[in-house]
């Protein structure tokens, strides 16, 4: 880890962010200002992640240096840094892998497990093919937290609802630990008003069969909502909104009470809470700087993130925000290439950047790196006619 530590700067961190940091995260030219959130870009679990994969290269390549490499997916919701991963020459195959895919596989190969983790069932068949010991693991300790307290559920034979994207590799990792070690289910919910019908449902009953096909492919087999919504435990997604997974817990709290009393609470409903802390102190970082003054907002990272995609949200609240993966995005003052959430799908915004004097602020989620930043801020005062470089000499 420490003799790659040096690579991994050189590819990712930004002496214009560091210095823009230490002035109170302010930097204006002419009629131009920017303003960084206090919190963003890289957590510990992405950093440590990115290093363990590095180091697996160096590792590897030294033992034999023929060694295939293997990746499970994507290393972290980046792009660029996924692309570096490749270059490096680690292979990339399915996060979830078919025979197929597994059939490449040899005894002696390596295979990193990335920060959201992997399904249980899929590191027991890549055990097998390669061995325990070639198998780098890089899941982030906040999501191993959860896991912890989904098989504690499941050993009690307590069904998780965990509010999270259930097509997200982190959620599909978890709800595997549901099922790994006891009797328990698991159903995900990713919205208020899927958590109002699934509470409508504790109360009420209804229609298992429209149940069932309402959350097709986020329940666990052999679930059954007459049985096993009886007992239940609350997690999360690690890098959902804090906010909205406090009201899912409360309002299937809620429920509970009203069907089983509050004298009875303790048999039926369980709740932890297990948002990931570098995620939350991005979101607050952020509700920060909205408070202040700003013309627009520009939010950095991988269209597939979560934890980026939510940042995006909060800013889309309160002023005109663009979702962006890299500065290439910003073509010119009269337009940018963004990405919108509601549509799935990058858009074109003309006339995006006022003339005159405005400030913008800038934010990034936990799987962006420091040269992305940075990037994006040289591009900003590249389009005002304002050279960074220049700036920083005075």
């Amino acid at each position: 880890m420490e003799a790659v530590q040096a690579q991994v700067l050189t590819h990712y961190r930004s002496e214009l962010v560091e210095r823009i940091r230490a002035g109170g995260g302010v930097l204006s030219a002419g009629e131009l200002t920017v303003k960084l959130a206090k919190e963003f870009g890289f957590c510990y679990g992405v950093e440590r992640a990115i290093d363990l994969a590095y180091a697996a290269k160096k590792h590897f390549s030294e033992v034999s240096p023929n060694t295939p490499i293997y990746l499970l997916g994507e290393i972290i919701h980046n792009p660029e840094v996924n692309d570096q991963i490749r270059a490096m020459g680690i292979k990339i195959i399915s996060p979830k892998p078919t025979d197929e895919d597994l059939s490449q596989l040899q005894p002696g190969d390596a295979v990193i497990i990335p920060a959201f983790g992997t399904e249980v069932s899929t590191r027991k068949k890549i055990e097998l093919k390669v061995g325990r010991d070639n198998i780098v693991d890089t899941t982030c300790g906040d999501v191993m937290s959860v896991w912890k307290r989904v098989r504690q559920y499941s050993k009690e034979s307590v069904t998780s609802i965990i509010h999270g994207k259930a097509k997200h590799e982190e959620t599909k990792a978890t709800t595997s630990q549901a099922r790994a070690y006891g009797s328990g289910h698991y159903l995900v919910v990713f919205t208020l008003q899927e958590t109002d019908y699934v509470c409508d449902y504790i109360l009420n009953g209804g229609d298992k069969i429209d149940f069932l096909e309402k959350f097709k492919g986020a329940y666990s087999a052999g679930f059954d909502p007459d049985l096993h919504l009886q007992a239940v435990g609350v997690a999360n997604q690690t890098t959902m909104l804090r906010g909205e997974t406090e009201e899912v817990q409360r309002r299937i709290k809620q429920a509970m009470i009203k069907k089983y009393g509050e004298t009875a609470i303790e048999k039926h409903f369980r709740f932890f809470d297990t948002i990931c802390g570098a995620t939350q102190d991005r979101q607050d970082a952020l509700q920060k700087l909205l408070v202040e003054p700003m013309n627009l907002l520009v939010v950095i990272g991988g269209y597939n993130s979560s934890n980026t995609s939510h940042l995006a949200e909060m800013g889309e609240a309160k002023l005109p925000t663009y979702f962006i993966k890299n500065a290439g995005k910003m073509a010119s003052d009269k337009l940018i290439v963004h990405y919108n959430q509601h549509l799935h799908k990058e858009v074109e915004t003309a006339d995006w950047l006022p003339s005159g004097k405005i400030t913008v602020g800038i934010t990034a989620g936990a799987s962006c790196p420091n040269n992305l930043i940075e990037d994006t801020i040289r591009r900003l005062f590249e389009l005002r006619g304002i050279s960074v470089q220049e700036l920083l000499a005075n």
